[in-house]
């Protein structure tokens, strides 16, 4: 008869229809219906004992009456016990402004409700470890901004002072100085200059002037404007195949073009004396072309790779400014690709050398072009 009974009760219970679960009102007043209406017809058999049919229709109603009364007020006194408390986390989740569960009814299901505050609390820790990285993002650039103006404008008050001192006097000396003082300015200025290019690229202010050029004649006019600084270590720039031919590519040629001075003249500033830079055109599908910068130089280390194009990233730890720039070069490259929507990639061994190479669109008449 109890199985029968616990049936039909879990029956009713099926064909109520709840908006939330109720698991542990059910079970709870299951257990106590059980206990009440058992324990009644113990007793009920120990003074009527001949009434066995009024016994059983009597423990169906009762138990039926037992199992409503407990489940309403098990759930609703459990569910004001639960409400209070999860609403004052809710009172102070609203504090922190979280969209997540401000905008949501207080919810008593704690199924649910740990669901919620465990991705809340997920969503916290990410945003938490973007904000440490973005801080101590902040805090390196600051520090390499300070550090690159700095060295310049140390260098010009060295001199201007030096003049000021007594120095002027002497003719040779005050020429000496003031152009030495005009190059700490132009390091200043060019540093700026990198600085609001790389800000206008980021935040997207920066307009392309897009049109069709010959990629390859633009490698030459940079082999010619670099030449002389290569000579300076000996390094011989040069294609990596003898038999090149006009490519048209989509672009904004002035960019692209400060791309490969900035490149090459990387491949320069830490390659080796008497070493090599070689630029190559590959046709790497009908509507892309891969520039690629390789050289003989250093390399670097793996670890670092991730990192070059970071404004004002440094392999060298060391803080030396032997080779000059401004520490902008590589950052600039990659937003100027990526301002063409068009990818930079590197490849590098220490010891060995490094490779870098960018994709860039054709033009619509480049079909006419190959690259052998």
């Amino acid at each position: 008869m109890t199985y029968m009974v616990q049936n039909i009760i879990l029956n009713i219970s099926m064909k109520i229809n709840f908006k939330k679960t109720y698991k542990f009102a059910i079970k709870s007043a299951l257990y106590i219906s059980l206990f009440t209406t058992g324990f009644v017809l113990i007793l009920m058999s120990l003074f009527y004992k001949n009434q066995l049919k009024h016994q059983v229709a009597f423990g169906i109603i009762f138990i039926i009456a037992i199992y409503i009364f407990s489940f309403l007020v098990l759930q609703y006194r459990v569910e004001r016990f639960i409400y209070r408390r999860v609403k004052k986390i809710y009172d102070e989740v609203s504090l922190l402004e979280s969209t997540t569960l401000i905008n949501q009814p207080i919810n008593t299901d704690m199924e649910t409700l740990s669901r919620e505050v465990k991705k809340f609390a997920t969503d916290k820790k990410l945003e938490i470890e973007m904000l440490e990285i973005r801080e101590q993002y902040r805090r390196e650039f600051l520090g390499n901004v300070s550090h690159e103006l700095k060295t310049p404008l140390f260098t010009v008050q060295g001199y201007v002072s030096t003049l000021l001192d007594g120095a002027m006097d002497d003719k040779n000396i005050r020429k000496k100085y003031l152009k030495r003082a005009e190059k700490g300015v132009e390091r200043l200025i060019y540093i700026v200059e990198d600085l609001d290019m790389i800000t206008k690229l980021e935040s997207g202010d920066l307009d392309l002037n897009m049109t069709d050029f010959d990629i390859v004649e633009l490698i030459e006019n940079v082999f010619e404007l670099l030449e002389m600084k290569a000579d300076k270590k000996k390094i011989k720039l040069s294609f990596e195949s003898k038999n090149v031919k006009s490519v048209m590519i989509r672009g904004d040629q002035d960019r692209i073009q400060q791309v490969l001075e900035n490149l090459i003249v990387n491949s320069i500033k830490y390659g080796k004396e008497g070493g090599l830079t070689e630029v190559g055109v590959v046709n790497l599908t009908k509507k892309k072309v891969l520039i690629r910068i390789s050289d003989n130089g250093e390399g670097v280390e793996k670890q670092n790779i991730p990192r070059l194009f970071e404004r004002f990233y440094r392999v060298d730890k060391s803080g030396t400014r032997s080779e000059g720039g401004s520490g902008l070069g590589l950052a600039i490259v990659k937003h100027i690709i990526e301002a063409h929507k068009e990818k930079v990639y590197v490849e590098s061994e220490f010891g060995i050398g490094s490779e870098f190479s960018f994709t860039l669109e054709k033009a619509n008449k480049s079909a006419k072009a190959e690259v052998k």
